[in-house]
C-alpha cells in the first residue's frame, strides 16, 4: 500500500499528463458522453470452488449505458440490484469480470490513474474524512494528496467551503459535525480538484429533510459544468435532479429514459381522489362496487379522511370521465363533496411497475 506522500507524487505526475483549460482539468474530447459502460459484468465467488456455477454470484450482468456530458444521470434499483457494484467498477475500485467502461474517454482498467484524476466520488457512509481534523484541514490534506499546488489548494478550499455552506464551521473538528455537514464536506472533498465527472452514491441517505434539500440544491448546481452519476433511493430526488434514469434490477438494466418517459409507461396509474364531508359508512360498499364497474377503472379504495369524512381513491385510465361519474353519483345520494384532486403517475409508480418491487 502506498504512503500518502507516494500517492500524492504519483497523482501529481498523472496531473502533468492531463490537458488543461484555463487551469481546469478537462476530459478527452471523445464523443458527447462523459461516462460509457459497455456490457459490464461482475461475478463474485462464494467459496473455494469458484469455477462451479452454484458458487458464483452474478452482481452485474451485461449493463450498458452512456451519460451525456454536463448532465445528471440516475441509477436506481432495489437493494442488491447491482448499483453499488456498478459504480465501484466505474470508479476503479473493482475490476469488471468482463466488459469495458470509460470515464472522460479513459478506460477504467487500462487508465486507472487518469480516470481517478477526472473523477470525484462520494460513497455512502461516514468513512473518508479524518474526524480529528477540522473541515478546512481535511480539504487541505486531500488537496495535497491530489497533487494540487499550494495556491490552488488555498483558493479551492475556500471556494468549496462556501459552496457547501461550511465556512462558518471550517475550523471545527469533523467529529462534532452532524451527518448532513459531513455529507456536504464529502461533496466539497470530491469537487476539490475540480473533476469533470462525479459519482454520488446515495448522497442524501440518512439526512434530515432540511439537510437533504440543501444537498440537492448543491448537486443540481453541478451541471452543466460537471457530469454526475447519482444513485438514490429517493424517487422524488431522482425526479427532481436527473435528466435521464436507468433502473437496475437483478444486475440488469430493465428500463431507461427520462423521468417523464418512464412515468408515461404507467399512464394508466392515474388516480382520482374524492373526499366527502361525512363518512360514507355502508354506502361506501355500494359506491365502490358501482365505481369498480365503470369502464377504465382498475381499482377503488376507501379510507377515512383527515377531516372525519371518507376518501375514495380511484385508479383509472380516463380521469375526466371517471371524475364526472363519481361526482354525479355522490350528488344524487346527497353526499357533500369536500375535495377533488387528480394524482398523476409518479416515478415511484413507474419503478414499482417496472421492477415489480419497492426499493427496500
Amino acid at each position: 500500500m502506498r504512503s500518502a506522500a507516494e500517492t500524492g507524487t504519483r497523482m501529481h505526475e498523472d496531473m502533468a499528463l492531463e490537458p488543461q483549460e484555463h487551469g481546469r482539468l478537462v476530459a478527452r474530447r471523445e464523443g458527447d458522453h462523459a461516462i460509457v459502460a459497455q456490457r459490464l459484468h461482475r461475478v463474485y465467488g462464494t467459496g473455494r470452488r469458484f469455477s462451479r456455477q452454484h458458487d458464483r454470484i452474478i452482481a452485474v450482468d451485461d449493463v450498458s449505458f452512456a451519460v451525456p456530458r454536463g448532465t445528471i444521470f440516475g441509477l436506481l434499483g432495489p437493494n442488491g440490484a447491482g448499483k453499488t457494484t456498478t459504480i465501484k467498477m466505474l470508479s476503479t475500485l473493482l475490476i469488471p469480470t468482463r466488459g469495458t467502461a470509460t470515464i472522460g474517454g479513459y478506460d477504467v482498467v487500462r487508465d486507472e490513474r487518469l480516470v481517478r484524476r477526472h473523477l470525484g466520488v462520494v460513497l455512502g457512509g461516514d468513512r473518508g474524512l479524518y474526524a480529528k481534523l477540522s473541515a478546512r484541514d481535511n480539504l487541505v490534506y486531500f488537496g495535497n494528496l491530489y497533487g494540487m499546488t499550494q495556491a490552488s489548494i488555498r483558493r479551492r478550499v475556500e471556494e468549496m467551503l462556501d459552496l457547501v455552506n461550511l465556512r462558518d464551521r471550517a475550523g471545527e473538528r469533523v467529529e462534532g459535525f452532524s451527518r448532513g455537514m459531513k455529507q456536504r464536506l464529502h461533496l466539497a472533498k470530491a469537487l476539490l480538484h475540480d473533476p469533470p465527472v462525479l459519482i454520488l452514491d446515495e448522497p442524501t441517505i440518512g439526512l434530515d429533510p432540511a439537510a437533504a434539500v440543501d444537498l440537492r440544491h448543491a448537486v443540481a448546481a453541478l451541471a452543466p459544468a460537471h457530469t454526475v452519476l447519482l444513485t438514490t433511493h429517493d424517487m422524488n430526488e431522482a425526479d427532481q435532479l436527473c435528466q435521464e434514469i436507468a433502473i437496475v434490477d437483478q444486475g440488469r438494466i430493465v428500463a431507461q429514459g427520462t423521468p417523464t418517459a418512464l412515468k408515461a409507461r404507467v399512464a394508466g396509474e392515474r388516480r382520482v381522489v374524492v373526499t366527502t364531508a361525512q363518512p360514507l359508512d355502508s354506502r361506501g360498499l355500494d359506491m365502490r362496487a358501482y365505481l369498480s364497474s365503470l369502464r377504465g377503472v382498475r381499482g377503488v379504495n376507501q379510507d377515512s379522511s383527515a377531516m372525519g369524512g371518507s376518501a375514495l381513491t380511484i385508479l383509472c385510465a380516463d380521469t375526466a370521465a371517471t371524475l364526472d361519474e363519481t361526482l354525479a353519483i355522490l350528488r344524487t345520494q346527497g353526499i357533500m363533496i369536500s375535495g377533488v384532486r387528480v394524482v398523476e403517475p409518479t416515478l415511484e409508480d413507474a419503478f414499482l411497475a417496472i421492477a415489480g418491487r419497492s426499493l427496500d
